[in-house]
């Protein structure tokens, strides 16, 4: 049976929450991060994709490449 849209989106979001909090980084810190590779957002704004959890794969991949994440797992499994 196919989840529901919201656990994708809890899934996705606890997965970038959970790199930001292995690295020690804040949200502000994020926003300087992005910065840094040229992608300009507010901390406000992140704050609410992360909390929603609805963001694109591009804001996604950003995020990761910007507090250098170079592999994600998936699953606990």
């Amino acid at each position: 049976m196919a989840k529901p849209e919201k656990e994708w989106e809890d899934k996705v979001k606890g997965m970038l929450k959970g790199e930001l909090k292995r690295r020690g980084l804040s949200y502000a810190e994020l926003v300087g991060k992005l910065a840094d590779i040229g992608v300009m957002d507010s901390e406000p704004n992140i704050r609410n994709k992360l909390s929603r959890g609805k963001f694109t794969a591009v804001f996604l991949v950003q995020c990761l490449e910007a507090i250098g994440t170079s592999s994600l797992r998936l699953s606990d499994g």
